[in-house]
């Protein structure tokens, strides 16, 4: 039953505010989260550099917002007005499960060191990976550490 007045309230909020809301960027990778904590579930990860959809502009910690049909929290510190101005020399961007259970970004090329990366590959790719066993190990090993 809760489950069910979070989503009628997520909706109704949807409908009645995301049509007057404001949009923002995301500055990293950013999981849309069931509930305004960093334990909820993860409902998707929301691309660096994407725009979201806000149902009001706030100075809360959380913020409700909408991306690709998915309505969920992010952690509004990673929300910017303007779009980061990296770019990404590859067309689509992959993840991966790590051995901690995590989803990480695969090794991306970028033209800089975009937010989140962890190692500078020899194939000029970037790492996210959150352990430093085995990071660029198909990309031609750690040409340096972030």
């Amino acid at each position: 039953m809760k489950r069910f007045l979070f989503i009628l309230l997520q909706l109704s909020i949807v409908l009645s505010g995301f049509a007057q809301s404001g949009v923002k960027y995301t500055s990293v990778r950013l999981n849309l989260r069931e509930d305004a904590n960093s334990w909820s579930n993860v409902i998707t990860v929301i691309p660096k550099g994407t725009a979201v959809s806000m149902a009001e502009d706030c100075d809360c910690e959380w913020i409700l917002v909408s991306y690709q049909g998915h309505t969920g929290y992010v952690y509004s510190k990673h929300l910017t007005k303007s779009k980061p101005s990296y770019v990404s020399t590859g067309a689509h961007v992959k993840h991966y499960k790590n051995s901690a259970g995590k989803i990480i970004q695969s090794p991306t090329h970028y033209n800089s060191a975009p937010a989140g990366a962890t190692a500078l590959c020899w194939d000029g790719t970037y790492s996210f990976s959150q352990s430093r066993r085995g990071t660029c190990s198909h990309h031609g090993g750690v040409k340096v550490w972030l």
